[in-house]
């Protein structure tokens, strides 16, 4: 283990239980956890789930906490408890939010990431304890279904009712959209491992009829993105918009050869496309071309890891906000590993290893320099641009160590 190595081990160590929160008076009746910084009050969807993997990492490599489960399954049930009748559940919990939905289901917003029944998937099968989650079951059914039945479009993608809060705030493939106008490969591939995560769990509870609908439906998904997101003249997975006209037979200039597509490419350089190989979507050849793509210096490739936009796109920008963070370019930890994750599966190790060695840089150098973590870095000077004392997903960077030391690693559904 390398100096940076340490540096992050001993950092963890030393801070996670600032991300640990008790149960609150109000919104928040059991144990959850934070990312950290200005979040520090705050249960995120994706957040919560990823940070969550890497505290199990911690735990196994330093054994750091007996009574972390409680916190972990706080987290799914914290959510769950906010679910309304339709299914939706809120993005973020916090003690001074206002309702999140309209009762009457007449506005339609974004609700909590496809994330949930990955999140709870990991944790059946990571801690081997089951029981506590059985009455849910049809909680987390709901909550999937509501996707199935309100945010898929015809050609078999999903999209985002608006671009609020979609994880990767700023997105110019959703960002100031139309509304349910973005087939975002972010969430498509989202949603093909939360299929996948609630057939798995359907199959744990004897759901044997929900198992085969959800492995159905996943991989139905997966061939729907395959046709519609993947780009042989780029070699690239990418969002597509759905924002198309009707076709109408009677529409005189049309008539004579109406669409035969229902989708359109957005060839904008997002690192989100890389998620497909994250997911299992692409195969062997797309796969070898995404790579050839991701090493490309005036698109993704930079000093401390992939750019979240592309270099050569004329929105990217280094630039510290909040509400939406700023993905337009900087480096962030969550990005870094997902790639990361998806080279490793692909058998490109060589490519994961200095990937991994840069992130590990990354947060080192960080921990050194500044005795702790940002929540997004300059791409080329590793220079931390916003939200000093953000933890979060940065120590997934604990299972980047503990791959490259081929010690045990403690995996994502």
């Amino acid at each position: 283990m390398n100096e940076n190595a340490q540096r992050i081990v001993d950092y963890a160590k030393g801070n996670f239980l600032k991300m640990l929160r008790e149960p609150t008076q109000k919104k928040l009746a059991y144990r959850f956890i934070v990312p950290g910084s200005v979040y520090s009050h705050q249960l995120w969807d994706w957040d919560s789930w990823l940070t969550d993997i890497a505290l199990c990492q911690l735990n196994d490599m330093e054994g750091i906490s007996d009574s972390y489960f409680e916190y972990e399954k706080g987290c799914i049930l914290n959510f769950l408890n906010m679910q309304d009748s339709f299914g939706r559940i809120p993005i973020v919990i916090h003690d001074g939010m206002k309702q999140a939905f309209d009762e009457d289901h007449k506005q339609k917003t974004n609700m909590h990431k496809p994330c949930l029944a990955q999140h709870a998937a990991f944790i059946v099968k990571n801690s081997g304890k089951k029981d506590w989650l059985k009455a849910y079951m049809p909680n987390l059914t709901r909550f999937v279904d509501y996707y199935i039945d309100f945010c898929k479009h015809e050609s078999g993608v999903y999209f985002w009712f608006d671009d609020r809060a979609i994880g990767v705030d700023n997105d110019p493939c959703t960002f100031y959209r139309p509304a349910c106008s973005s087939g975002s490969i972010y969430l498509n591939c989202f949603m093909y491992k939360e299929l996948l995560a609630l057939a798995y769990l359907c199959g744990v509870f004897d759901m044997a009829d929900a198992q085969k609908k959800y492995a159905a439906e996943a991989e139905s998904l997966k061939q729907a993105i395959r046709a519609n997101c993947w780009d042989e003249r780029d070699g690239f997975y990418y969002s597509v918009d759905l924002n198309l006209r009707p076709i109408d037979k009677n529409e005189p200039r049309h008539a004579g050869c109406p669409r035969h597509w229902n989708t359109l490419i957005q060839r904008i350089d997002v690192w989100s496309g890389f998620l497909a190989m994250w997911a299992g979507i692409a195969d062997e050849e797309q796969a070898k071309r995404m790579v050839e793509h991701y090493k490309r210096t005036d698109i993704f490739y930079a000093k401390y890891g992939v750019c979240t936009l592309g270099k050569s796109e004329k929105m990217y920008a280094i630039i510290k906000s909040g509400n939406p963070s700023c993905w337009l370019g900087p480096i962030w930890g969550i990005s870094n590993y997902m790639v990361f994750k998806g080279l490793v599966r692909y058998g490109f190790d060589q490519e994961a290893k200095i990937l991994a060695q840069k992130t590990i840089d990354l947060f080192g150098n960080d921990i050194q320099k500044c005795g702790q973590m940002h929540e997004y870095y300059h791409p080329d000077t590793g220079e931390g641009v916003n939200n000093p004392g953000f933890q979060n997903w940065n120590l997934l960077s604990l299972n980047m160590i503990a791959w490259l030391d081929g010690k045990n690693v403690i995996e994502e559904f």
